[in-house]
């Protein structure tokens, strides 16, 4: 592979970080004000619109889809670009509309949806004009195996009745969210990959009752449109709302977390950069025992180390993108599993280790690592925890020497 940049990555990535410092960068104040004012803690603060618009007039907008729905980039390309936008993970994927879970169910409804599901919810979603969620993950079984997932999607006539209960579903709190891409089971006798379907939920359906947003680590997570918890109680919805397949459900949502996968890892990576960035600015400007804290040797040690974490994190994630462009998800299943595993776990420390630096100022409100340190843990749990890959990466190791 080419480690080099094309001349159209290199083009956005000019053009990227140019807004990043106009706009991004001098709006997160901004954003932390309006978000400590509103009444809504799930509302996004007016200034995620201002740049939105000014995001789309700089041509940066649907990037991370590829083909003619989205910025047609290859995943190669567009790995440099979200690890530009890790660095303000709570503005930046927004504004360009790139943010999940909103990515992986407009990828969905561009590769399974029917012309006029790609009308009623594509089309808004990929203009910014409404947000969407992800209804797979429940409180009552251990969600990390798909195969348990117990909410009932039953025809009844020209209707699919569903019934269940999810929790940590990814930005429906958000006042703009108006589709639930729902996952449950059609047929219960099947086979334990062919048990499963997928159906488009509005809303604003009759028995869709959002209880209440889950926090993460005490925060809202407002920036990603809050995580609810929903009864499923009888809500019925035209058969035409099935999404692909019945009974694909379980191979549509590994289509679906495979790019999610990878665009979490790409933007950890930014994620990571900035805490190196802190943690420098931050060993410099302060003096303990008499000199600055850079020239402590435990600190220039964790400086060293995230260097080296960064580069070696940044080179797998740039193999397995270029293995889902050359040889597609299936062929770069392994390395998807590794930056999975590697990248959140690595991102973590280094985050620890900035906060350390910065003292007590660490974990508070003035500077982004606590926070930027949570949603980082939470990725070892999200689209699979750390140890469902390792199992399944060590059985496709040692599948190799068994005889």
């Amino acid at each position: 592979m080419d480690f080099g940049f094309d001349e159209r990555t290199e083009e956005l990535r000019t053009r990227l970080l140019a807004f990043m410092d106009s706009h991004i960068y001098p709006a997160e104040p901004v954003y932390a004000a309006q978000a400590a004012e509103r009444d809504d803690p799930w509302a996004p603060p007016p200034v995620i619109e201002d740049l939105k618009a000014a995001a789309r007039e700089a041509g940066l907008w649907n990037l991370f889809l590829p083909g003619e729905d989205g910025g047609g980039l290859t995943n190669l390309q567009y790995a440099p670009l979200a690890e530009i936008t890790g660095r303000s993970p709570g503005l930046a994927p927004t504004a360009l509309n790139c943010a999940a879970p909103d990515t992986g169910n407009m990828e969905l409804l561009s590769m399974f949806g029917t012309p006029p599901q790609r009308d009623e919810w594509l089309k808004p979603l990929l203009n910014g004009e409404i947000r969407s969620a992800f209804a797979m993950t429940e409180p009552d079984v251990a969600s990390s195996d798909a195969r348990n997932i117990a909410t009932t999607i039953t025809r009844d006539g020209d209707e699919y009745v569903v019934t269940g209960r999810k929790w940590y579903i990814s930005g429906a709190m958000n006042p703009n969210c108006r589709v639930l891409i729902v996952m449950g089971v059609t047929d219960p006798d099947g086979p334990p990959h062919r048990r499963h379907s997928m159906v488009l939920v509005p809303t604003g359906t009759p028995g869709v009752d959002v209880r209440r947003g889950m926090h993460v680590f005490g925060y809202p997570d407002g920036t990603k449109g809050g995580h609810a918890e929903i009864v499923f109680d009888n809500a019925r919805v035209p058969v035409t709302f099935l999404l692909g397949d019945e009974h694909a459900g379980f191979a549509m949502a590994q289509a679906r977390l495979g790019p999610g996968r990878i665009h979490h890892c790409m933007r950890l990576i930014g994620i990571a950069e900035r805490a190196v960035e802190l943690m420098c600015r931050r060993a410099l400007d302060r003096t303990a025992f008499g000199k600055p804290v850079a020239e402590q040797g435990v600190v220039r040690d964790w400086i060293a180390e995230s260097r080296v974490r960064i580069e070696q994190l940044r080179l797998l994630v740039l193999k397995t993108a270029w293995l889902m462009d050359t040889v597609g998800n299936q062929g770069a299943h392994t390395e998807i599993q590794s930056i999975k595993i590697a990248t959140p776990s690595a991102v973590e420390w280094i985050l620890d280790k900035a906060i350390q630096v910065h003292g007590a100022a660490g974990v508070s409100q003035d500077f982004p690592l606590a926070q930027l340190w949570s949603s980082t843990r939470t990725l070892r749990l999200a689209d699979g925890p750390d140890e469902v890959h390792k199992r399944s990466l060590s059985r496709r190791e040692l599948a190799k020497y068994r005889s």
